[in-house]
Protein backbone atom coordinates (compact mmCIF):
# COMPACT_ATOMS: atom_id res chain seq x y z
CA UNK A 1 0.00 0.00 0.00
CA UNK A 2 1.50 3.35 -0.99
CA UNK A 3 2.34 5.92 1.44
CA UNK A 4 0.27 8.37 0.56
CA UNK A 5 -3.24 6.60 1.12
CA UNK A 6 -2.24 5.20 4.23
CA UNK A 7 -3.70 6.52 7.54
CA UNK A 8 -2.47 7.22 10.84
CA UNK A 9 -3.60 4.98 13.69
CA UNK A 10 -5.63 5.60 16.55
CA UNK A 11 -4.31 4.38 20.26
CA UNK A 12 -6.70 1.75 20.06
CA UNK A 13 -6.16 0.58 16.72
CA UNK A 14 -2.70 0.15 17.12
CA UNK A 15 -3.57 -1.66 20.77
CA UNK A 16 -5.87 -3.67 18.78
CA UNK A 17 -3.74 -4.68 15.82
CA UNK A 18 -0.62 -5.16 17.60
CA UNK A 19 -2.59 -7.87 20.43
CA UNK A 20 -4.62 -9.46 17.65
CA UNK A 21 -1.32 -10.53 15.78
CA UNK A 22 0.39 -11.49 18.91
CA UNK A 23 -2.62 -14.15 19.98
CA UNK A 24 -3.53 -14.66 16.28
CA UNK A 25 -6.77 -15.06 14.53
CA UNK A 26 -9.57 -17.59 12.74
CA UNK A 27 -7.54 -17.19 9.06
CA UNK A 28 -4.08 -16.66 10.09
CA UNK A 29 -1.56 -17.82 13.10
CA UNK A 30 -0.03 -15.20 15.91
CA UNK A 31 3.13 -13.63 14.56
CA UNK A 32 5.43 -12.49 17.62
CA UNK A 33 8.07 -11.02 15.18
CA UNK A 34 6.00 -8.92 13.02
CA UNK A 35 4.38 -7.87 16.25
CA UNK A 36 7.23 -6.69 17.57
CA UNK A 37 8.79 -4.96 14.58
CA UNK A 38 5.64 -2.87 13.71
CA UNK A 39 5.49 -2.00 17.79
CA UNK A 40 9.49 -0.53 17.28
CA UNK A 41 8.43 1.59 14.06
CA UNK A 42 5.52 2.72 16.43
CA UNK A 43 8.10 3.65 19.05
CA UNK A 44 10.89 5.11 17.17
CA UNK A 45 9.44 6.50 14.21
CA UNK A 46 11.80 4.59 11.87
CA UNK A 47 10.36 3.25 8.65
CA UNK A 48 9.83 -0.30 8.52
CA UNK A 49 12.32 -1.14 5.93
CA UNK A 50 14.83 0.85 8.55
CA UNK A 51 13.25 -1.68 11.36
CA UNK A 52 13.86 -4.74 9.57
CA UNK A 53 17.66 -4.26 9.25
CA UNK A 54 18.09 -3.54 13.21
CA UNK A 55 20.34 -5.54 15.67
CA UNK A 56 21.27 -4.91 18.50
CA UNK A 57 24.78 -4.15 18.13
CA UNK A 58 23.04 -0.88 16.19
CA UNK A 59 22.74 0.29 19.69
CA UNK A 60 25.41 1.75 21.90
CA UNK A 61 25.79 2.78 25.56
CA UNK A 62 26.91 6.36 25.36
CA UNK A 63 27.13 8.42 28.82
CA UNK A 64 24.32 6.41 30.35
CA UNK A 65 22.00 6.40 27.64
CA UNK A 66 21.57 4.35 24.48
CA UNK A 67 22.09 5.93 20.93
CA UNK A 68 21.29 4.22 17.75
CA UNK A 69 23.19 5.22 14.54
CA UNK A 70 21.70 4.21 11.21
CA UNK A 71 21.54 5.66 7.67
CA UNK A 72 18.50 5.63 6.71
CA UNK A 73 17.50 3.42 3.45
CA UNK A 74 15.32 5.90 1.87
CA UNK A 75 17.16 8.85 2.38
CA UNK A 76 20.59 7.78 2.64
CA UNK A 77 20.87 10.64 5.60
CA UNK A 78 22.70 9.21 8.86
CA UNK A 79 20.70 9.82 12.05
CA UNK A 80 21.44 9.54 15.58
CA UNK A 81 18.76 9.85 18.21
CA UNK A 82 18.14 8.16 21.59
CA UNK A 83 17.03 5.15 22.32
CA UNK A 84 14.52 4.97 25.57
CA UNK A 85 15.81 2.50 28.20
CA UNK A 86 11.91 0.43 28.01
CA UNK A 87 12.16 0.54 24.21
CA UNK A 88 16.21 -0.75 24.62
CA UNK A 89 14.85 -3.54 27.35
CA UNK A 90 11.74 -4.47 24.96
CA UNK A 91 14.49 -5.28 22.33
CA UNK A 92 16.59 -7.20 24.44
CA UNK A 93 13.92 -9.54 25.79
CA UNK A 94 12.76 -9.83 22.19
CA UNK A 95 16.59 -10.73 21.16
CA UNK A 96 17.32 -13.49 24.04
CA UNK A 97 13.79 -14.76 23.95
CA UNK A 98 14.90 -15.92 20.36
CA UNK A 99 18.56 -16.19 20.11
CA UNK A 100 19.30 -13.11 18.63
CA UNK A 101 22.89 -12.60 18.75
CA UNK A 102 23.95 -8.84 19.12
CA UNK A 103 24.94 -8.46 15.66
CA UNK A 104 22.23 -10.48 14.11
CA UNK A 105 19.51 -9.23 12.37
CA UNK A 106 16.93 -8.88 14.47
CA UNK A 107 14.10 -9.03 11.75
CA UNK A 108 15.44 -11.52 9.21
CA UNK A 109 11.87 -10.99 7.32
CA UNK A 110 11.35 -9.33 3.88
CA UNK A 111 9.50 -5.59 4.22
CA UNK A 112 6.38 -7.31 1.54
CA UNK A 113 6.19 -10.46 3.89
CA UNK A 114 4.83 -7.55 7.13
CA UNK A 115 2.92 -5.80 4.64
CA UNK A 116 0.77 -9.19 3.73
CA UNK A 117 0.79 -10.19 7.26
CA UNK A 118 -0.38 -6.59 8.31
CA UNK A 119 -3.20 -6.67 5.25
CA UNK A 120 -5.01 -9.58 6.80
CA UNK A 121 -4.87 -8.54 10.49
CA UNK A 122 -6.67 -5.45 9.20
CA UNK A 123 -8.53 -7.00 6.82
CA UNK A 124 -10.03 -9.44 10.23
CA UNK A 125 -10.62 -6.79 12.36
CA UNK A 126 -12.00 -4.63 9.20
CA UNK A 127 -9.49 -1.89 9.37
CA UNK A 128 -9.08 0.16 5.75
CA UNK A 129 -6.12 2.08 4.59
CA UNK A 130 -3.60 0.89 6.84
CA UNK A 131 -0.28 -0.21 5.77
CA UNK A 132 3.10 -0.04 7.48
CA UNK A 133 3.57 3.48 7.26
CA UNK A 134 0.37 4.21 9.29
CA UNK A 135 2.77 3.00 12.50
CA UNK A 136 5.11 5.67 11.51
CA UNK A 137 2.40 8.06 10.79
CA UNK A 138 1.04 6.62 14.29
CA UNK A 139 4.35 7.96 16.05
CA UNK A 140 4.28 11.56 14.59
CA UNK A 141 0.97 12.25 16.00
CA UNK A 142 1.38 10.60 19.05
CA UNK A 143 4.84 12.92 19.29
CA UNK A 144 2.54 16.21 18.19
CA UNK A 145 -0.50 15.69 20.78
CA UNK A 146 2.05 14.95 23.77
CA UNK A 147 4.26 17.59 23.09
CA UNK A 148 2.31 20.65 23.19
CA UNK A 149 1.60 20.56 19.16
CA UNK A 150 5.13 21.03 18.44
CA UNK A 151 4.95 20.13 14.88
CA UNK A 152 8.74 20.68 14.09
CA UNK A 153 9.75 18.84 16.75
CA UNK A 154 7.71 15.71 14.36
CA UNK A 155 9.42 17.22 11.54
CA UNK A 156 12.95 17.22 13.00
CA UNK A 157 12.34 13.13 14.81
CA UNK A 158 11.21 11.77 11.10
CA UNK A 159 13.96 14.16 9.28
CA UNK A 160 11.55 15.83 7.01
CA UNK A 161 12.57 18.71 4.81
CA UNK A 162 9.78 20.75 5.69
CA UNK A 163 6.57 21.03 7.55
CA UNK A 164 4.60 20.47 5.08
CA UNK A 165 5.43 16.96 4.55
CA UNK A 166 5.13 16.02 8.17
CA UNK A 167 1.55 18.15 8.34
CA UNK A 168 0.95 15.28 5.96
CA UNK A 169 1.19 12.51 8.78
CA UNK A 170 -0.49 13.87 11.23
CA UNK A 171 -3.70 12.34 11.97
CA UNK A 172 -5.58 15.80 11.78
CA UNK A 173 -9.41 15.10 10.45
CA UNK A 174 -11.28 17.65 8.41
CA UNK A 175 -13.78 16.80 11.33
CA UNK A 176 -11.18 17.94 13.47
CA UNK A 177 -10.02 20.93 11.70
CA UNK A 178 -14.42 21.83 11.47
CA UNK A 179 -14.42 21.73 15.38
CA UNK A 180 -11.60 23.78 16.05
CA UNK A 181 -12.86 26.37 13.78
CA UNK A 182 -16.32 26.09 15.33
CA UNK A 183 -14.75 26.24 19.12
CA UNK A 184 -12.73 29.64 18.13
CA UNK A 185 -15.50 31.72 17.17
CA UNK A 186 -14.71 35.18 18.68
CA UNK A 187 -16.80 37.71 17.64
CA UNK A 188 -17.70 41.00 19.57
Amino acid sequence: MANKTTVALTKEQYQEIIETMKTGGSFFRANEKIATALVLEANLGLRIEDILRLKMSDIIMDGGRYRLNITEKKTLKKRTFTVPVAIYNYMRVYAADNNIEETGQLFPIGERAVQKYLAKVCDYLGYKNIGTHSFRKFFATEIYLNNSYNIVLVQQLLQHSSVAVTQKYIGITSEMQEKALEGHVNLI
